[in-house]
């Protein structure tokens, strides 16, 4: 795993949009420029501390849209989707992990160690080293970045 770098779209759009999601409230956590089939996407993901509605969505997509529409950075179609993160969301980014630091995240290894490929615990912290867990079972553990497939906020019902 490795910290996303946004491509220069993505990049672009994240410093077009930022200001408006700061304004009605809204944390940017992520802009997604992918194909999918014939088809390019672009993906807004926002949230706030009372989580995202599909009203908040809307209230958001317009002012996007339209912001978009006056910049016009992208040069082909797309399809715009602005949504939630999500309450089990990936970390991706450097400020995902300091946000997050004290929650639950299930942390998953490329590769299968000795002792497994899936860990569970409370994040304790993140560098360009690596992210370090409080297991559940006890004890705290360093995992490299290089070999981590993904780490995401974990909720138990």
């Amino acid at each position: 795993m490795k910290y996303k770098k946004f491509g220069g779209t993505e990049q672009k759009v994240y410093d077009l949009i930022r200001p408006i999601t700061d304004e009605l409230g809204y944390y940017l956590w992520d802009v997604c420029f992918e194909k999918e089939g014939a088809m390019w996407y672009l993906r807004v993901f926002i949230d706030q501390d009372e989580g995202i509605s599909i009203d908040d969505c809307e209230r958001a997509t317009a002012p996007i849209n339209a912001a978009l529409d006056a910049a016009d950075p992208i040069s082909q179609s797309y399809v715009l989707e602005v949504g939630s993160a999500g309450l089990e969301r990936e970390l991706v980014k450097e400020d995902h992990f300091e946000v997050c630091l004290g929650d639950k995240v299930r942390l998953r290894l490329i590769r299968e160690a000795e002792d497994g490929k899936e860990f569970a615990g409370e994040l304790a912290g993140a560098d360009k080293e690596g992210v370090s867990l409080r297991l559940e079972g006890g004890g705290e553990r360093k995992f490299p970045l290089a070999d981590i497939a993904f780490v995401k906020l974990w909720f138990e019902i």
